[in-house]
């Protein structure tokens, strides 16, 4: 197979979670673009229960004033 396989698209509140979630989770701070992966995951559920997936979490690279405003779980307005 050539290229990409397809393509998700997710929103800032999904984006926000993902943050969330990588700090609750692991410990690691996430940027928006690195939390994006984790983010479609979650949006497309369905589509890859029962596989096997791997996700890339790149880029800490998050404003502290914008960090703990999704921590406390709001979903910064750009």
């Amino acid at each position: 197979m050539n290229g990409a396989a397809g393509i998700l698209q997710v929103g800032e509140d999904e984006i926000a979670e993902a943050i969330r979630i990588h700090y609750t989770d692991t410990h690691n701070m996430a940027e928006g673009a690195g939390a994006a992966p984790l983010a479609a995951l979650m949006g497309a559920r369905e589509r890859f229960l029962g596989k096997r997936v791997a996700l890339i979490l790149t880029g800490g690279n998050i404003d502290m004033p914008v960090f703990r405003q999704i921590l406390s779980g709001q979903t910064p307005v750009a």
